[in-house]
């Protein structure tokens, strides 16, 4: 039990991958903080755990929100006295072309998926470092491929990755694992509180839910990352084909991207 009474911080907990990923760490015996901004579902998540003697720690937390991260990470510390393992997991998507697009669009989903990873991180660093742990952030497909019609979530993917890719050779010499992770669509509610071009949750999925990834088989990746400390990893055959094909016909790609976007359903593209 490589993790057992080690303290795992999760953002994004309430549900989806962040939510399976308290759990996958809780079967290691981990100490588990849970962060969101739905303080009601961290509170039923932390009563299961609870439940089965984790030691658990929910924090009402908006990322996009720098003293809100800032607190996340001190009340770990309170409670834990310690920091190992930080999974910057919150995320929000959008669905809209950018011509259409109001820029505060661009603006929610930088300010949660980036600066919500650069807040966390620069927060738990101090303590991670002492510990020689792990900071882990949930990617996507959109963070080496541009997306149409996902401008603004790409945008923030792209520069997730640039900046865990920094933070990664800037610490070869410290001891601290940095990783990212980029998943295949993963059942979730993230497609249906993605924002529209004015910024208002589009409440339906365009794709068929039932049929994705679970959640619970990306947290046990992401466990896997932790305990091996990998640097990088593209989860499913079609997400590491695009990543490479990318690379070499990217012409290609961009064909293929554009005809899949345009078949979903409601799909911006006229």
């Amino acid at each position: 039990m490589p993790l057992k009474g080690k303290t795992i911080i999760i953002t994004g907990a309430s549900s989806g991958i962040g939510e399976a990923c308290a759990f996958a760490f809780a079967e290691l015996h981990a100490n588990i903080v849970i962060a969101a901004r739905n303080i009601e579902k961290l509170k039923a998540i932390e009563a299961c755990l609870t439940q089965k003697g984790i030691q658990v720690l929910s924090v009402q937390c908006d990322v996009s929100k720098e003293d809100n991260c800032k607190i996340l990470i001190q009340q770990s510390i309170e409670k834990f006295n310690r920091v190992d393992v930080l999974i910057n997991n919150a995320g929000i998507s959008m669905r809209a072309l950018f011509q259409d697009m109001d820029l505060k669009v661009m603006e929610a989903l930088m300010q949660t998926n980036f600066w919500g990873a650069v807040y966390c991180t620069k927060h738990a660093l101090p303590y991670l470092l002492k510990e020689k742990g792990s900071v882990v952030a949930v990617n996507s497909w959109a963070g080496f491929t541009g997306l149409p019609a996902r401008t603004a979530y790409s945008a923030s993917k792209f520069a997730l990755l640039g900046f865990m890719e920094s933070l990664r050779v800037e610490n070869l010499k410290t001891g601290l694992h940095v990783g990212s992770i980029f998943p295949g669509y993963t059942e979730s509610n993230i497609r249906r509180a993605a924002l529209n071009k004015d910024g208002i949750s589009q409440e339906e999925s365009p794709l068929n839910e039932a049929s994705l990834m679970k959640a619970d088989e990306v947290a046990n990746y992401i466990v896997q990352m932790v305990l091996k400390r990998k640097k990088y990893q593209v989860i499913t055959l079609t997400g590491k084909l695009m990543y490479w094909i990318n690379k070499i016909f990217p012409n290609y790609i961009d064909q293929q991207v554009y005809k899949v976007i345009a078949a979903e359903k409601n799909s911006p593209f006229k």
